[in-house]
């Protein structure tokens, strides 16, 4: 026993003395993987050659090459998720160590250990035999972690503050960065979080960020790739020898034929077939366009203009970018995952002066005949409470169909009560599909202010299911821009009532965003057979004042630098009030809430089916004290007080009782529950 233990020693000394491989991640891929049909539409042994720009990245993450952090920028369908697999099979095989990969979600964490790492382990002969399989007893083979001889794959979220600090890792793949979160659990960026847990391995280290970049100013890989030395992959061109590197401008047809689609040459103008471009890559090289301040940063850059033939054709991308003409949101997609580019939001506030002229020929306090359904964003002052009811149909076309100004202070009850009733009015809509009367499906409420506790027991006291009480937050979520509920503790009768009320937390930058997009469409935008609006159109009506006009606009987005040095987008007030805006945006949101994002078409088409099945006709409200809106007064108006609006869902009555909530649309059959 003795001399096996002494040679056991000796092996593991050996082990930790020996240098690093040689072989690079691209012939070991070349050797070595395998693709599954699982996971790839064209199974069978890896070739590199394929796809010759990846060689280079590759190589650039093997253990003898002194970069520390490689960054790829990149468009969709160009293979860089099978290149970062065969970056950690190459890890389990040749040069064995702790490894990080980071999804943007635990949920996607999983998806990619099913779809990209399980085909990986099974298809590849060389891995097969270093993870055990999942079915074997202590095999150490998990849904998020791959133990192998000399170290361990763990995956993880970005959105998971434990996951990302649970171990230390020398090597790092942070995949699809740009859908990360801004802030993960209070405990700061999440890139940060997962490089920390590298640095006791030193100059060892080495990190993979690669993702399709969004939103110029707030894209993380643009940020990383900005701060590398910028490399871009030229090819030559087949009829003059001239390297370049492929711009989409150069790209050219004839418009409403893809199908004659060339590429210009720069230098002698000569156009390039497709068919060229597979010899063009084979004698591609990368150039670096700039000085990177951290010498052991690599940054690379590539389109889905490079994608291989058989892949993504310049045809297609072509009719891709035909097809999203005049519809923004498609030109955003197209410029992030075809040309691996960001977006740049247009931020700047449009003229009030142009959006007062555009007001249109219907009444406040009445709904147009368009709308489908309604909500409303609330603003809580010191003074009084600011309620803005907003319509919406297919596309997001909006109408604002009422503002209402309740005076009083949010500490006292009397102006919640009128909230409540305002809640429970019944909005006449004189035609379209679903001419009747209408109520307000759901209303997001800014809790913000100097009594947030008290602001929460009234909200608890109204009782009513349509309320959303929200705070809102700076950061940028595309991807989920309403998150929660969260519990807090609310002020009830003078006690604080622990974990009393839930709250949503809104992303107010991204829906500004969104209300900027949609007021900065053109009438040119619109298409001919749909009318003569485009989708998104922002509709005011004729009786509106001028100062809710300018506070729609009061902010605009401004960019500015970090401590790093890193440009970052920011709204900033041009004027002193801007409760319209917040209202609109609490609106918006209150229309996420309700499914419109997550459903699409499904949400329009059923809300439009129930409309001419059984129009939303609601009984007439009886008499009664309540709130007149302000029709189209300055936000200082006080509101007037009439008859004809009933007491609301989860109001209080004079007695102090409260009254039980009652249906405010007809039955759903169980559907958006």
């Amino acid at each position: 026993m003795v001399p096996r233990t002494a040679e056991h020693v000796r092996r593991r000394a050996g082990a930790m003395l020996r240098p690093p491989p040689q072989l690079t991640v691209s012939a070991w891929a070349d050797q070595h993987r395998v693709l599954s049909t699982r996971a790839s539409s064209e199974p069978g042994p890896w070739r590199t050659s394929r796809t010759p720009y990846l060689r280079e990245i590759m190589d650039a993450l093997s253990a003898v090459h002194p970069a520390r952090r490689v960054v790829f920028m990149k468009g969709a369908q160009v293979g860089a998720s099978e290149g970062g697999n065969c970056w950690l099979g190459y890890i389990m095989h040749h040069v064995p160590a702790p490894v990080l990969a980071v999804q943007p979600t635990v949920e996607l964490a999983k998806r990619f250990s099913r779809q990209r790492i399980d085909p990986l382990l099974e298809e590849t002969p060389a891995l097969r035999a270093r993870v055990s399989p999942a079915r074997a007893r202590d095999s150490g083979n998990t849904m998020l972690s791959k133990e192998f001889p000399g170290g361990i794959l763990v995956l993880t979220g970005a959105n998971s503050a434990v996951g990302l600090r649970s171990m230390t890792a020398r090597f790092l793949f942070l995949d699809e960065v740009d859908a990360y979160p801004g802030d993960v659990e209070g405990e700061g960026d999440p890139i940060a979080l997962a490089e920390a847990r590298a640095r006791t391995f030193g100059w060892r280290r080495k990190a993979f960020l690669v993702s399709t970049p969004t939103i110029a100013g707030r894209s993380r890989i643009e940020r990383e790739y900005q701060a590398s030395d910028q490399r871009r992959f030229f090819l030559p061109c087949p009829h003059c020898a001239a390297m370049q590197w492929l711009r989409f401008e150069r790209l050219l047809w004839e418009k409403g034929e893809p199908r004659t689609v060339a590429y210009r040459c720069e230098a002698c103008d000569r156009p390039i077939g497709e068919h060229h471009k597979t010899a063009m890559l084979a004698a591609g090289e990368w150039r670096a366009t700039a000085e990177a301040p951290d010498p052991h940063t690599v940054g690379f850059h590539i389109s889905a203009l490079y994608s291989p033939v058989g892949w993504l054709s310049w045809e297609q991308i072509a009719r891709d970018w035909e097809t999203a003409q005049g519809k923004p949101e498609d030109l955003k997609t197209f410029r992030n995952t075809v040309l691996g580019e960001t977006w740049q939001d247009r931020g700047e506030a449009p003229d009030w002066e142009r959006l007062v002229e555009r007001r249109e020929g219907f009444s406040l306090g009445t709904v147009p005949a368009g709308a489908l359904v309604l909500t409303a964003g609330v603003d809580v002052q010191d003074d009084r409470i600011e309620c803005d009811i907003w319509g919406w149909a297919e596309g997001f076309s909006s109408w604002l169909i009422d503002h209402v100004v309740i005076p009083g202070s949010p500490r006292e009850r009397e102006p919640w009560e009128a909230l409540a009733r305002l809640l429970a009015k019944d909005w006449p809509r004189p035609g379209g599909p679903a001419s009747g009367a209408m109520r307000i499906a759901k209303i997001c409420v800014d809790t913000g202010g100097r009594d947030t506790a008290s602001v929460y027991g009234h909200l608890r006291h109204l009782r009513d299911p349509r309320i959303a009480p929200t705070k809102g937050v700076e950061g940028w979520n595309r991807a989920q821009p309403v998150q929660g509920p969260t519990l807090v503790d609310a002020l009830v009768n003078g006690q604080k009532l622990r974990r009393g009320l839930k709250l949503w937390t809104v992303s107010v930058s991204t829906w500004k965003a969104d209300l900027y997009r949609r007021l900065w469409l053109g009438r040119g935008d619109a298409d001919a057979d749909a009318g003569s609006f485009p989708a998104g159109w922002v509709h005011l009506p004729e009786g509106i004042e001028v100062e809710w006009v300018k506070q729609l606009v009061a902010e605009q987005l401004r960019t500015s630098k970090d401590r790093r040095g890193f440009a970052r987008q920011e709204w900033a007030k041009l004027r002193e009030r801007n409760e319209a805006l917040d209202c609109a945006v609490l609106a918006r949101a209150a229309l996420w809430l309700l499914g419109a994002d997550r459903y699409g078409d499904r949400y329009w088409q059923r809300l439009r089916t129930e409309a001419d099945d059984a129009p939303l006709a609601l009984p007439s409200a009886p008499a009664g004290s309540a709130v007149t809106p302000n029709r189209g007064r300055a936000a200082t108006d006080t509101i007037t007080r009439a008859s004809g609006l009933p007491d609301a869902p989860g109001a209080a009555t004079p007695n102090g009782e409260s009254l039980r909530p009652r249906a405010w649309l007809g039955s759903r059959g169980g559907w958006l529950r």
